[in-house]
């Protein structure tokens, strides 16, 4: 009888999210976050057949990643080799096509131009650059400094230069810079769930496979890559006793962006669980504080970008953004707005303020029964709860929570809610990068019903197969 760990059952799935993120790249090579003088007028036929095909793909490329969990959660989970061969078939058709989702790489590209122009990046936002590259980022970021570290800044005025005699060779090099950050994550999944197959299959679908990876990652080049995979390397020194190796590299991981930082405390877990005396937890502490202390002051001295990062933390959030604390805060604001008070201002920044005060002691709580559950579980619910909690959210950003969640092995309601917000948040943002019109919503949505329907066609079709396999499996001698 089939069961959904069969080869014949994870090969039909390979070849559905190779169609799928086939589908991806070729819409959204018209419709993605390509330069502003290629754009194409979303009210034209190209245009909305772009949109179509890349939302027919998304949707395609998430069946198949669902039905794969089926198959790793069955009694036959595919292998180690399996897995990163799936990754990489379903990751090739979206290496050479434009970023997709955002148009944040521009950002990263003017930044890197700004450092060659000798512009402070944590003062100036790229408008104060000018130019070509500075006209592809989005008016939204056009006077904001940037709030990433040292480290990761130190990639992209190499990148800038090539964007100089040509864009895309400026995008290639981020997008090779993401894809180094990638083969840390998948590199850090393996060895985390090292001597337990079950548990590494299910680590490398759910952290590795995972559609917010190939979409934002692969696809939209963040620099989120680069920040995960040094904090999950990072955790892997910890897990081996490594520890002050640990400690520095989760440190370079904080240099790209802040969040990582918090990968210090499993760092702390897991070195005060090698020390004896009643005093462990304090000088375990203290051990990783000051070499994370040695660590940044070091990088910062060897790449000369000085200390404004610390400063650019608090750069501004965007007032429409949908993470929860903004909503509230918006909500809030229009009711005070009726009623006539003068409270109206402070609405959306009190809620953010409570939001990262309730970040802050789910955090604490977290960690004071951290010992308890495992720095892996701690540190990816830590993350995820600044994500929830947080004043901005894209969906990238729950793969800050999914990478040590995944090498935790989660199960039961906490592994379905992973799954369901995984995908959810695969289909949340067009390929653009920018809020949809609702005639570009409508083309959306028709392809993703359009995917739906070739899915339940080609389910009726396999079911009667999968039948009669089963009945000859039982008539056999």
């Amino acid at each position: 009888m089939l069961t959904p760990g069969d080869v014949s059952h994870v090969h039909r799935y390979r070849l559905l999210g190779l169609a799928g993120s086939a589908a991806v790249a070729v819409g959204g090579a018209g419709v993605g976050a390509v330069p502003v003088a290629d754009t194409l007028d979303p009210a034209s036929g190209p245009a909305a057949l772009g949109l179509f095909g890349a939302y027919f793909g998304l949707v395609l490329l998430v069946a198949a990643w669902l039905l794969l969990g089926r198959a790793v959660r069955g009694p036959r989970p595919p292998g180690t080799r399996a897995m990163l061969g799936t990754l990489a078939l379903w990751a090739a058709p979206l290496l050479p096509v434009p970023p997709l989702f955002s148009r944040d790489v521009y950002s990263y590209l003017a930044q890197g131009a700004m450092i060659d122009a000798q512009i402070d990046v944590y003062a100036h936002g790229p408008a104060v650059l000018g130019g070509p590259l500075a006209a592809q980022v989005p008016a939204i970021w056009q006077h904001t400094p940037t709030p990433y570290g040292p480290l990761f800044l130190a990639f992209t005025a190499p990148a800038a230069r090539l964007a100089r005699a040509e864009p895309t060779g400026g995008i290639l090099g981020l997008r090779g810079v993401a894809l180094l950050g990638v083969a840390l994550m998948v590199l850090s999944l393996v060895l985390l769930t090292r001597g337990d197959r079950r548990r590494r299959a299910m680590a490398l679908w759910l952290g590795a496979l995972n559609p917010l990876l190939l979409l934002h990652l692969v696809a939209g080049a963040h620099n989120d890559a680069l920040m995960l995979g040094l904090l999950g390397i990072g955790l892997v020194a910890a897990q081996r006793r490594a520890h002050l190796l640990a400690a520095v590299l989760v440190s370079l991981a904080a240099l790209v962006k802040a969040p990582a930082a918090l990968g210090l405390l499993a760092v702390v877990v897991c070195w005060a669980g090698c020390l004896g005396g009643r005093r462990r937890w304090v000088r375990a502490a203290a051990a990783t504080a000051g070499t994370a202390l040695v660590t940044t002051v070091a990088a910062t001295a060897l790449l000369g970008s000085g200390y404004g990062w610390i400063g650019a933390l608090n750069t501004p959030v965007t007032h429409h953004n949908w993470a929860l604390t903004s909503v509230l805060g918006r909500v809030t604001e229009a009711a005070l707005q009726a009623t006539g008070s003068g409270l109206a201002p402070l609405a959306v920044p009190a809620w953010r303020a409570a939001g990262l005060a309730a970040a802050v002691v789910c955090v604490l709580l977290l960690w004071w029964r951290g010992p308890r559950h495992g720095p892996l579980l701690a540190l990816g619910l830590s993350l995820l709860a600044i994500v929830a909690l947080g004043p901005a959210i894209r969906p990238w950003y729950a793969l800050w929570g999914l990478l040590p969640l995944a090498a935790a092995a989660p199960s039961g309601p906490l592994l379905r809610m992973l799954v369901v917000a995984s995908g959810g948040l695969a289909l949340a943002e067009l390929p653009s990068g920018v809020a949809p019109s609702g005639g570009q919503f409508a083309v959306a949505v028709c392809g993703a019903l359009a995917a739906l329907g070739v899915l339940w066609w080609a389910g009726q079709w396999v079911a009667p197969e999968s039948r009669l396999g089963a009945e000859e499996a039982r008539s056999a001698p």
